[in-house]
């Protein structure tokens, strides 16, 4: 018999960075050029079938990128077990936000085991690579571990470039973990969630073996 696992996944980062692209692109396989600003919170569900014995029912939370600055953070991070951190490859403002946007996330949710919820660096629309940052940036893989990330990789949500390569390795770190992944000060009254009815494409990619593994443009952001 199946069991099933449902996972709360936060995608957090300054506003404009590519969050809800990043996650439309994974649930959906779409992308579009034009922007609206999340407003608050937003959710979708993408159901894996992780092996033959289990099936995940990821929820990825959209944070509002101006959400730091407020008081729901508290509310929207509980229960979560993981997170994606987003900045913009272009904007050097975003990279700066990073570590406050980690730091949020460390000080608001927990592990059951009091541990921080693991996190993966995104390095998104690697595809503006040209207009970017990429000789203004420290070596991520480096910044990534001083940091408390469990790995990184850069993305685009436009040329579908490594986002369910993180996604994955997110998952896979998780479920790799102590079985007791209960946040702490979780209180199921807080997250009484609507019976949305999704009708979402399963995934067929392989699993990332690895979150340090490098992915192909790793090499020209240390060069």
């Amino acid at each position: 018999m199946q069991k099933e696992r449902l996972l709360k996944v936060l995608v957090i980062g300054d506003l404009g960075v590519g969050k809800t692209s990043i996650i439309k692109r994974y649930v959906h396989q779409i992308f579009s050029q034009h922007y609206r600003a999340t407003i608050g919170v937003d959710f979708a569900l993408k159901v894996l079938n992780w092996d033959h014995q289990t099936v995940v029912r990821l929820q990825l939370w959209d944070i509002a990128g101006q959400e730091r600055y407020g008081n729901m953070t508290r509310v929207y991070y509980r229960e979560a077990v993981g997170a994606l951190v987003v900045f913009d490859m272009t904007r050097a403002s975003t990279f700066q936000a990073v570590l406050k946007w980690k730091g949020d996330l460390d000080s608001k949710v927990a592990l059951g085991d009091g541990k921080p919820v693991p996190a993966v660096l995104l390095a998104n629309k690697c595809d503006q690579r040209r207009h970017g940052l990429c000789s203004k940036l420290p070596k991520l893989e480096t910044f990534s571990r001083d940091h408390g990330f469990i790995g990184w990789y850069e993305t685009s949500a436009k040329d579908n470039t490594n986002i369910d390569a993180a996604i994955m390795c997110l998952v896979e770190h998780i479920l790799a973990g102590d079985a007791d992944r209960t946040p702490m000060n979780s209180d199921p009254s807080l997250l009484i969630l609507p019976a949305f009815d999704y009708n979402l494409q399963e995934r067929s990619s392989p699993i990332c073996s690895s979150c340090t593994r490098l992915n192909p443009y790793h090499r020209d952001s240390r060069e």
